[in-house]
């Protein structure tokens, strides 16, 4: 059925949806991207496709309604859902949110830091509360649902059930699925139930940190081994996740309170929920403070070292790095990632020549006025020795010779996130550069407006290269700031040398 998908590209859905292009797909469902029509706008879309099933296709277009009237701020929204017909097959669609980009796209190349997985779940974990909260289970944690959308970490929402609905899925578990949702463990159908999110969520958590699944037991009633290299809280949450006995499982508050360094509150043992069985209202995660705040200051020196780790991500959805100017991911699973091309080199662009010889410490500034001070939040130990110091006063007197760019390399950016951009999109990334000419450091001066672009400016200043200044002969530290500003058609960036 996959290689069939594709030669629908062109057509039209229920007369209102084209399908623009193959996003990716499956046996048993296809994704193309698509535009839907706001007012007189057309805005970009996703539409999943999946045979019509006679006797559950009513019910599965009832989900997809139900969901629809859902509203999170991390959670992929629907917009319409109906029956057509390709190639006289009868279908079912949904329209969707188009994101950026999949956690299940990042892990072939990295896995998470620490401070990451935990924007990661601090998402996540608000966006199961909600849904438990509303009487749904999610019931397929994974990657690759797990998304990036602009300045957002999102969670699919096309596979949303009533909690205590029968799990439909194949008799074998899938590597994400609870034990007991396995036909062959249990003589009926199991009810789907906020513990088997827990389970899910576990297997994703060590996958995140490690790249790889828990070790299954070769015994059917063993929990699966975890990987003592996981440092805590992600070891404890993953070995209370992972029991396979539902009940035992801790809840979202629990694991919630966990990732929080609160003792989680010991709760009564929790049966699956029968159908109709309406859930106590779980309590929200706050949200993370690198999530939905478009004019977050990088500048503030309490929290810029956090925010700079984020940046790497992500979150938080992006989570997300990328290496290749791919398709837009879908708002569903895509079964491959794309190979990651070559970094792309640009020619230098011209640099400006600083308006100062030296320039005096951020201690200094901040005594003579009463505004913020922009200071480095990470300083080198040859260039801070324990006290405030003015690295210009240290340079060796002599003739200073100015530095160079010796590599100067172009961040790789999707297409589809061009195509959202009015106007231009700056970013300032300001860089540290040792005696040899390589990026030491690295950290956003100025984000612009989009964390996406800004993501993409900071990875690639960390592969640029330089000819090192010198004072009397001598190769010495240099700061720069590279203006990033990225055009639907192009991204050009200047160089500056700030010191010495």
């Amino acid at each position: 059925m996959p290689d069939t998908w594709k030669q629908w590209e062109g057509q039209v859905v229920d007369g209102k949806f084209p399908l623009l292009r193959y996003l990716g797909g499956s046996e048993h469902s296809a994704v193309f991207l698509t535009e839907r029509r706001e007012g007189e706008r057309l805005l970009k879309a996703a539409i999943k496709l999946i045979p019509a099933d006679r006797e559950n296709g009513e019910l599965q277009l009832s989900r997809w309604r139900r969901a629809a009237e859902l509203s999170h701020p991390h959670l992929i929204s629907l917009f319409e859902a109906g029956r057509c017909e390709l190639g006289n097959t009868p279908m079912l669609y949904v329209v969707m949110e188009c994101a950026e980009e999949n956690l299940a796209q990042v892990l072939p190349d990295r896995a998470l830091t620490p401070a990451e997985a935990r924007e990661m779940l601090k998402s996540v974990l608000d966006v199961l509360a909600y849904l438990h909260g509303k009487g749904f289970v999610h019931g397929h944690i994974k990657p690759a649902n797990i998304m990036a959308n602009g300045d957002l970490l999102k969670v699919s929402s096309d596979g949303l059930r009533r909690a205590g609905e029968s799990f439909d899925g194949p008799g074998r578990p899938g590597a994400y699925d609870p034990p007991e949702n396995a036909r062959a463990a249990i003589p009926v159908a199991a009810a789907m139930s906020p513990a088997g999110d827990v389970w899910s969520l576990g297997m994703t958590l060590v996958e995140t940190l490690t790249q790889n699944l828990p070790v299954a037991r070769a015994a059917e009633q063993q929990d699966p081994l975890l990987p003592q290299s996981l440092s805590e809280p992600f070891l404890d949450m993953a070995r209370h996740c992972l029991l396979r006995q539902p009940q035992d499982r801790w809840t979202v508050d629990q694991i919630a309170a966990r990732l929080q360094d609160r003792t989680p509150v010991t709760q009564a043992p929790v049966q699956a929920p029968q159908a109709r069985t309406r859930l106590r209202p779980a309590h929200p995660v706050a949200q993370p403070p690198w999530l939905g705040t478009k004019h977050l200051s990088y500048a503030m020196t309490a929290v810029v070292g956090f925010v700079l780790v984020l940046a790497a991500i992500l979150a938080g959805p992006r989570l997300l790095r990328r290496h290749s100017e791919a398709p837009q991911a879908p708002a569903a699973a895509l079964e491959q990632p794309p190979n990651p091309p070559a970094p792309k080199q640009v020619k230098q662009a011209p640099q400006e020549r600083p308006t100062e010889a030296s320039k005096p410490s951020a201690a200094e500034e901040a005594k003579k006025s009463t505004g913020p001070v922009p200071v480095h939040t990470s300083i080198r130990p040859e260039t801070l020795r324990g006290e405030e110091t003015n690295t210009v006063a240290k340079l060796p007197a002599g003739t200073l010779v100015r530095g160079e760019v010796a590599q100067q390399v172009l961040p790789d950016v999707l297409q589809s996130a061009r195509d959202t951009i009015r106007g231009t999109v700056k970013v300032t990334v300001k860089i540290d550069v040792d005696r040899s000419g390589n990026v030491e450091d690295a950290e956003l001066e100025s984000s612009g407006p989009s964390k996406y672009f800004a993501r993409a400016a900071l990875q690639a200043a960390q592969l640029w290269r330089f000819k090192p200044p010198k004072v009397s002969g001598q190769s010495v530290l240099s700061s720069w700031t590279l203006r990033f500003e990225f055009t639907r058609d192009e991204t050009t960036v200047v160089p500056k040398q700030e010191i010495p």
